[in-house]
């Protein structure tokens, strides 16, 4: 499968029932039996949430997408002890293994399951998920849209009429190295690895990605073979209303990323070099806090989904890209539906540790004056 991009059509989210037909207490009553050695380290913390990392709410909204599909084709799966699994164990299974990361043997056995079954449940999860949950992650279309997110932006640090932050991860593989076949996955660190690349709004949520790449492939790259890079280049992107700074100076619509980007019209970067002026060198400052969104997106998808966290045993390098669209979309819906678990989670911006920060060279003569003006700006010297 090729690189999965952000879904670009709008579709409004669907209002769905909170509660599933087979009754979501009376379910986790009798599940929460059968798990009892992972609830054991769930000290003071709501039992259901501290398995899943989601509230019953979210949990029974993520039933309520897929269900029509899961039911129009039941699996026939079962339990070791000969018991059907229900819509709701089906999910919670799932959930299980892409929040834990556990091995298919660990949750197996934790949950009264063949490894096998665990497998096949999780993966027809995640086709159904691509498909009925992808409303979730969308560039935004309407102008109101818009202005929210470059209000919440520019709150951030001052920059005006950013629309986004952009960044990469490396999702790590262990490959034989036998094969000379997976010499492709290998990076610049020498792991093998997947990138994904996202870019998010103010609140964390991806707006666009692109993943299935090899790791070894430079960020710049990765941007350029983008359907979101050939739309801006086209227009089609980042085309909104202009803000005027100054008397004759305006600024477009861009997003922000790090030195490992060219600088472009639409996507403004860092300057680079040590001996920088006091301007120059507040605005990186300001720059800095404000792509800081998409480190924490990519460091909290990773935390809460840690099937992609840490090293992946042989993943199907067909499949790997689709469980991180799936991944980006649950992340997408814990934010869309507010749900109050996340709030939990410690906000940290490292997601790829041990990676350095790449450097691209490339800057668009036009993107470098804007650059100026806004970093004059930032500083209080553009001329009136």
């Amino acid at each position: 499968m090729g690189p999965v991009r952000g879904y670009k059509k709008r579709r409004k989210i669907e209002k769905r029932e909170e509660s599933s037909e087979e009754g979501s207490v009376d379910w986790w009553d009798e599940f929460s039996k059968r798990i009892a050695g992972l609830l054991s380290s769930s000290k003071g913390l709501d039992k259901f949430e501290s398995v899943f990392k989601i509230s019953r709410k979210t949990f029974n909204y993520i039933c309520a997408l897929v269900k029509e599909d899961m039911m129009a084709k039941p699996g026939n799966f079962i339990f070791t002890n000969g018991r059907p699994m229900c819509l709701n164990d089906q999910v919670a299974v799932a959930l299980r293994r892409l929040s834990s990361g556990d091995s298919l043997l660990t949750i197996g056995d934790a949950f009264g399951l063949n490894h096998s079954t665990v497998s096949q449940v999780t993966w027809r999860f995640v086709e159904i998920m691509e498909e009925r949950a992808l409303h979730h992650l969308q560039w935004p279309s309407t102008e109101p849209e818009i202005t929210e997110i470059t209000s919440k932006f520019e709150k951030i640090r001052g920059l005006p009429n950013c629309c986004g932050a952009i960044d990469t991860t490396h999702i790590m593989m262990c490959l034989p190295s036998a094969d000379s076949a997976n010499s492709v996955w290998l990076d610049s660190e020498n792991h093998h690895s997947m990138i994904l690349q996202a870019i998010v709004d103010p609140e964390m949520r991806f707006r666009d990605i692109v993943t299935g790449w090899p790791g070894k492939m430079k960020d710049s790259s990765v941007l350029q073979s983008s359907n979101f890079f050939k739309l801006c280049e086209k227009g089609q992107r980042l085309n909104g209303k202009k803000i005027e700074l100054a008397e004759g100076s305006e600024i477009s619509e861009y997003i922000v990323g790090d030195s490992g980007y060219p600088l472009l019209p639409w996507l403004v970067t860092p300057y680079q070099g040590k001996e920088l002026s006091e301007s120059k060198a507040e605005f990186n400052r300001r720059h800095f806090a404000t792509r800081m969104v998409a480190q924490r997106a990519l460091a909290r998808l990773k935390e809460m989904w840690k099937v992609i966290q840490g090293v992946m045993w042989r993943p199907d390098k067909n499949r790997l890209p689709r469980i991180i669209l799936v991944c980006c979309l649950l992340h997408n819906i814990v934010i869309d539906l507010e749900d109050e678990v996340q709030d939990e989670m410690p906000l940290s911006h490292h997601h790829d540790l041990g990676y350095r920060q790449q450097i691209c060279e490339s800057a668009d003569n036009n993107a470098s004056i804007v650059r100026d003006k806004l970093s004059l700006y930032l500083s209080g010297r553009l001329p009136p």
